[in-house]
């Protein structure tokens, strides 16, 4: 486990249920410089070959770590520094205005985040709008990916 001192952002993965998202996700991490934080019960071990495999040879650059108390890492953290993201708010990933080190959340492939933290901060929930009302969510991996390059842009990483 490597980390980094002041990532620009911290990516947290509520109960990431496949291996392959979470890898490409970790891959995202390394190539931003982010820090990726496992959170919960993960519906795969560590050591699961495709999350390797999906991570290819980059998890030596990754910051990151696993909370298994969900609960407690979700209290100790500033209101402020929260951004949740979630198919059942209407308010687009575009009005969330990060600062250094803030966490985006993302939840779980199956069922997403726990409602009663997004019941907690409605202002602070966004989502990736889709227009087509046939299709219910994006693939994790390519949410996170338009949520975080969004956010590295406004923080004038570019």
């Amino acid at each position: 486990m490597r980390l980094h001192k002041k990532p620009p952002l911290n990516i947290v993965l509520y109960e990431p249920q496949i291996p392959p998202n979470t890898g490409n996700i970790a891959r995202l991490c390394a190539a931003a410089t982010c820090h990726l934080i496992l959170l919960g019960k993960l519906g795969f071990e560590l050591t699961d070959k495709q999350l390797k495999r999906a991570g290819l040879d980059y998890w030596q650059f990754v910051s990151w770590e696993h909370f298994k108390d969900a609960e407690k890492f979700f209290e100790a953290l500033a209101p402020e520094k929260l951004h949740f993201l979630s198919v059942h708010y209407q308010k687009p990933y575009t009005n969330i205005t990060p600062k250094e080190g803030d966490y985006l959340f993302f939840g779980k492939e199956t069922t997403g985040l726990p409602k009663q933290w997004m019941q907690r901060y409605p202002e602070r929930c966004f989502t990736v709008p889709m227009w087509e009302r046939g299709v219910r969510s994006l693939n994790l991996g390519s949410a996170v990916a338009v949520v975080v390059y969004d956010a590295l842009r406004q923080l004038g990483k570019f």
